[in-house]
């Protein structure tokens, strides 16, 4: 029986299916050749995202096919990744993975191996013998534990401040006001550079100095939504029962300002794992033989690259892909959370 989608037009489950078969074969086959085969770079590059295109297609097809209705096969993909990533940042002191830390445990590997999957050292080894895949995995604990360190920091500081300026209004809102259009008029990389010439390159600095990036951005958002919900009925009721300011900006106005605000934390996310990096990069994070995406990267300066382009490409594709995955939950947050929809 043909199954009728959401558009309307009847496909049947089997073409429909063979063909999402077909994507899948496809897609993983532009990945293997874009992983393993000796092209130069750039085709190997261009394999390799034609790849990532083809195979969420394919198996988008098969769902569709199997449940008669289409799914969001990018959004199950990306949170998946997260998962995964997650999954083996926290286990990675238990797992079986290569050195990705002492030199001198390293000193009878062999130095820019090249990727192969089936191998001791499946995405290669630096210039120091070190497994990429075990420093890909570590250097995943450092960037999610800053950045989701920063953006809880930066989600209560800011949220709170955004939620009383925008309640209260009147001076305390201009002063607010004022304290956040000068953060803003810094520019992050400059204000990141600066913090980081005084304070000890450590995990706990690198996150606070991150976390002040996101205190503007939330005490506009959350301020915005407050001088809305303020307006609403149920805060005009509990007012006129007598509740306290206190109580009606805890009990009435932050269950609804939290949902817009988390949305844009997930966004907030990939934006601080992308700074870390670039701090890292420029060697003002965390500092070698740690390993971090950003100093990973930076390993191929001098021409190595050219050489020996898995240096780049390894920490290139775990932040490539992460930055991706929490960028499209958050867009997916914001529109399910919009308040102009929600139902309050």
């Amino acid at each position: 029986m043909p199954r009728k989608t959401l558009t309307g037009t009847k496909l049947s489950a089997r073409p429909l299916g063979a063909l999402g078969a077909g994507l899948v074969v496809a897609g993983l086959a532009l990945l293997v050749l874009g992983w393993a085969t000796p092209l130069p770079l750039f085709a190997k590059a261009a394999l390799f995202v034609a790849g990532i295109i083809v195979l969420p297609q394919g198996l988008g097809r098969v769902v569709w096919a199997v449940r008669g209705t289409r799914p969001d096969i990018m959004l199950w993909l990306c949170s998946g990744w997260l998962v995964l990533l997650a999954a083996v940042a926290l286990l990675a002191p238990v797992l079986p993975l290569g050195e990705h830390i002492d030199v001198v445990k390293a000193l009878d590997a062999p130095i820019y191996e090249p990727p192969r999957l089936l191998s001791e050292y499946p995405l290669g080894t630096n210039n120091y013998g070190l497994d990429m895949l075990a420093r890909s995995i570590y250097g995943a604990r450092t960037s999610l534990v800053i950045a989701l360190a920063a953006v809880a920091i930066g989600t209560v500081v800011g949220g709170s401040i955004g939620v009383i300026a925008g309640f209260l209004r009147s001076g305390v809102d201009s002063v607010v006001g004022v304290f956040t259009n000068a953060m803003l008029a810094v520019p992050p990389l400059v204000m990141l550079i600066a913090l980081a010439t005084v304070l000890d390159p450590k995990l706990r600095n690198i996150a606070f100095a991150l976390a002040l990036l996101t205190i503007p951005s939330m005490i506009r958002l959350a301020r915005a939504n407050t001088i809305a919900f303020a307006q609403r009925e149920f805060v005009l009721a509990a007012r006129a029962m007598g509740a306290t300011k206190l109580r009606i900006m805890w009990r009435e106005l932050v269950p609804n300002v939290v949902l817009p605000v988390f949305s844009m934390m997930v966004v907030m996310i990939s934006v601080l794992i992308v700074a870390e990096a670039s701090l890292s990069f420029l060697g003002f994070g965390v500092q070698a033989p740690a390993p971090t995406w950003g100093n990973m990267i930076a390993e191929a300066e001098g021409g190595t690259m050219e050489e020996y382009p898995h240096i780049v490409l390894v920490p290139g594709a775990f932040l490539f892909l992460t930055v991706f995955s929490f960028n499209l939950l958050g867009e997916k947050a914001q529109k399910r959370w919009d308040p102009r929809s929600a139902k309050l």
